[in-house]
């Protein structure tokens, strides 16, 4: 870790305080929502499709307006919609404790997301722009701090759901209430103006008409089905391979496992990766990684009984976090050099309204074909089918890459 801490204090000022602020959004939102389902259903006694309800409003507000949020951004600033953001979730966390109707919960739900979609894009611009040349680094440190927020979260939710739901949600929004405050002290202005001046609509078309934008964000739609897996496929296989009970606690590890890989890794390999290859090749070798990591999986997909049993999928977990690193921070920069440096907040909010997108129908897909597996008896179809998956999006990757060095040289 003294590489991570060596990297965050060279980073400019507004860099380090990003970093630490993205720390903050992970712990606060770590914190509540893996328990929101539980409190909704049980403490609340809602019915499952109300539960669903109420979950999939958040995601909805978030993923669906992540494109009008970076938009926003490059209209009137970084800085407001990153505090506009901090402080909705504030609010949106506050009433989630203390509401108990459905429409006040739907409120709260779609004000959570929605906030999301103000700050994610920004932040990401915003690090973009102050990091300059040392973007890489800079991601590099801001995955870490990132994933540590992931970490640390449910641990601290999980000891305060011993007192009271309402007091785990008062705690994630004194945290984001914190954190708008260190934003409106500390957080200089930047972005808006006249990087947004055509108007909306037409920052819109022209981040559609950005062709090599466009087939980049489409070829890594997969790295996003395929991450999102330590959330779906992955949980569901240590059910299967421990039992529902004992499945609980392998889910646990496999995502313990997942962000101490990345938080301990992220920076050396980093450096390691930048020291070897250019961007275009460490995003394709990642998402090649990421590929490979369901192939334990596929070979040992009947086994059963046991935790030796849930070794495959920590192999998986270990192997799917590597390839995810060394993609991410390169990813980021792409992003960037892609988008000339114009309307980057637009960009960024296209690109993740893209990958919500993909992972709502890659995880529907993903489930429907973990059923087909089992109803079959090939529970190797669906880690087939991931494999495949990420190997496609590798091999599109490749393509856009050659493609791109052919336009270099002719030029």
């Amino acid at each position: 870790m003294t590489g991570t801490w060596r990297q965050f204090r060279s980073l400019p000022g507004s860099v380090r305080l990003l970093v630490v602020n993205q720390f903050g959004i992970n712990l606060g939102f770590y914190l509540l929502m893996p328990y929101l389902a539980n409190h909704l259903s049980a403490g609340l006694g809602m019915a499952a499709w109300t539960v669903g309800l109420v979950l999939g409003v958040r995601t909805l507000s978030q993923q669906g307006l992540f494109l009008l949020g970076g938009a926003l951004a490059d209209r009137l600033g970084y800085r407001p919609m990153i505090i506009a953001g901090c402080a909705l979730r504030t609010v949106g966390f506050a009433l989630l404790g203390l509401v108990d109707s459905l429409p006040a919960l739907l409120v709260a739900s779609a004000a959570t997301g929605f906030a999301g979609a103000l700050f994610n894009p920004s932040v990401r611009a915003y690090v973009a722009a102050d990091a300059g040349p040392r973007r890489v680094e800079a991601f590099a440190v801001f995955n870490v701090f990132y994933q540590a927020g992931i970490l640390v979260g449910p641990l601290v939710g999980l000891a305060l759901t011993a007192l009271d739901f309402g007091a785990v949600c008062l705690v994630a929004a004194a945290i984001f209430a914190v954190l708008t405050a260190l934003q409106v002290r500390s957080l200089p202005a930047r972005g808006g103006g006249a990087e947004a001046s055509a108007g909306v609509l037409a920052d819109w078309r022209t981040v559609v008409g950005n062709r090599a934008f466009l087939l980049f964000s489409l070829a890594m739609i997969s790295s996003y089905v395929l991450s999102s897996q330590i959330y779906l496929a992955l949980p569901l296989q240590a059910a299967h391979v421990l039992g529902v009970t004992a499945g609980d606690a392998g889910s646990t590890a496999l995502f313990a496992v997942s962000a101490v890989v990345a938080v301990f890794g992220q920076v050396r390999l980093t450096e390691w990766v930048r020291a070897r290859w250019d961007a275009g090749r460490a995003v394709a070798g990642g998402l090649g990684l990421m590929a490979a990591s369901f192939v334990p999986l596929v070979m040992t997909a009947g086994l059963t009984g046991g935790a030796w049993a849930l070794v495959p999928a920590l192999v998986t977990t270990v192997l799917l976090t590597l390839g995810t690193a060394i993609a991410y921070p390169f990813e980021m920069d792409t992003i960037v050099t892609l988008s000339g440096g114009r309307i980057v907040a637009t960009h960024y909010g296209f690109y993740n309204t893209l990958a919500g997108v993909g992972i709502t129908l890659g995880n529907l897909a993903t489930g429907w074909v973990w059923d087909v597996g089992a109803a079959t008896g090939f529970p190797a179809l669906v880690w087939i089918a991931l494999a495949t998956t990420g190997a496609v999006g590798t091999g599109a990757l490749l393509l856009l890459n050659r493609t791109t060095a052919r336009r270099e040289a002719v030029r």
